[in-house]
């Protein structure tokens, strides 16, 4: 390359990752016009209405996507901690200074507007755990040649990198008690698993889960713990029985149990608002469909009613008549169901998912390891977003609320998102200077 192109702004920046994001974000923002239409405000320009303001949100994400685009990528590297930092003190601050929006105290107030730092927690903790394990890798290459799947294996380092995604999600949870924002931070044990965290971590998790599920919906405790015993008893059957193997088939019965009394005493001292969300995805007791039921009955018979191809643009009843709840922001997936139907759902669906493995394909390309963990790191955010709200939406996941990337209305959303992707863009255009 000559070093003519390579003084461009846009040298090595990846056309089709940002041609699937311009296309996301209009297409959400037309949407977000459907959802709340009415006759009254027909202008998609009038910034009184939520259309007209996220298409400010839109300009502003614009103006930040060209900033990030102008900044040199070695000062995402050498500021991760600072922003990690910054952040994790300002959703705490948030807690005392913010202002409240449905019970939960997790937005700052200017004026008209309202920021979430919680949502801007996701790029930084990204940039801290790139930048975490990515120092290790040079450590290690340097004093030992180790490769990072087996530096990952060393507990020490497993337990910061977990402390680095589970200390904003502790204080999001407690302090401002927004479960969904919270929850995803789970998202970033893909990164782990891809950097060479042990499989038995997933295998334990996916167990755990499962016992959780089981620990709800069988009333009686005393039935599955009784099961349980059943099947450590009979794993003798296949094991040697032998005194090592006794104590560790104790410990995960214990273990077992332990997660069973567990889930049932987290149960208890829910919130009843939070009980009910459990209720009616598990499908325990009678479900009202005109209380606890009605948002997620409401969202399955806005995209069931648009058939194959969709009532049409401006034409769903169901989102126009305000019979979905928060059409605009967690359920948005609705309007696209009922106007667009099952082919443009399909559609949405599959540039969400090509988006996602566009970033995986260019985080593996990567010569840095740096920006191959942080690639994967938005991967696994995005498909999080995608999966939760859209499950969410079709009655799989329990209504945790959670914004769908590009799409649901909202300025903190939006541009935490549009920094997060962009970050990794301006990255993934620095590889071609690597090693030049």
């Amino acid at each position: 390359m000559s070093q003519r192109n390579e003084n461009k702004l846009f040298y090595g920046v990846d056309r089709l990752t940002v041609l699937l994001y311009v296309l996301l974000v209009f297409m959400g923002w037309v949407n977000i016009y459907a959802a709340v239409y009415n006759e009254e405000h027909q202008s998609i320009f009038d910034t009184t209405q939520k259309y007209g303001k996220q298409l400010l949100w839109i300009g502003g994400a614009a103006i930040i996507a060209f900033s990030i685009l102008l900044i040199d990528a070695n000062f995402y590297t050498a500021f991760a901690y600072f922003f990690y930092g910054f952040l994790l003190l300002a959703n705490i601050l948030v807690v005392f200074f913010g202002r409240e929006i449905k019970g939960s105290r997790s937005w700052f107030g200017f004026g008209g507007f309202g920021v979430q730092p919680a949502e801007f927690m996701k790029f930084a903790v990204n940039l801290a755990l790139a930048k975490f394990l990515s120092n290790q890798q040079i450590i290690v290459n340097q004093q030992f040649r180790l490769r990072l799947k087996d530096l990952i294996k060393n507990y020490k380092n497993t337990l910061i990198a977990l402390t680095i995604i589970l200390a904003p999600l502790v204080i999001i949870k407690v302090l401002q008690d927004e479960t969904g924002l919270a929850i995803v931070f789970v998202a970033f044990i893909i990164v782990l698993y891809r950097e060479g965290l042990s499989v038995n971590f997933l295998i334990f998790g996916l167990l755990a889960t499962i016992l959780f599920v089981l620990a709800l919906v069988i009333t009686h405790i005393s039935s599955l713990l009784i099961t349980l015993a059943v099947i450590a008893a009979g794993s003798f059957l296949f094991i040697r029985r032998t005194r090592r193997n006794l104590i560790i088939v104790a410990l995960v019965y214990g273990l077992a149990a332990g997660v069973v009394f567990g889930t049932n005493y987290v149960y208890n001292h829910l919130e009843p608002h939070q009980k009910v969300r459990i209720d009616v995805l598990l499908g325990r007791g009678t479900v009202n469909l005109k209380k606890e039921g009605y948002n997620v009955n409401q969202a399955k018979i806005a995209i069931g009613s648009g058939g194959f191809l969709g009532k049409g643009y401006l034409q769903g009843t169901q989102t126009k008549y305000d019979f979905v709840p928060e059409q605009d922001t967690d359920f948005i997936f609705c309007t696209v169901g009922e106007e667009w139907g099952f082919v443009g759902s399909t559609i949405v669906i599959f540039l969400e998912l090509l988006l996602i493995l566009r970033i995986i394909f260019l985080s593996e390309r990567q010569r840095s390891d740096y920006s191959r963990i942080y690639g994967y790191g938005v991967a696994s955010i995005l498909f999080f977003h995608l999966a939760i709200n859209i499950g969410m939406t079709i009655g799989l996941m329990p209504v945790i609320g959670i914004p769908l990337p590009f799409f649901s209305y909202g300025g903190s959303s939006l541009w935490a998102f549009t920094i997060l992707l962009f970050i990794f863009i301006k990255l993934d255009s620095n590889r071609l200077l690597i090693f030049r």
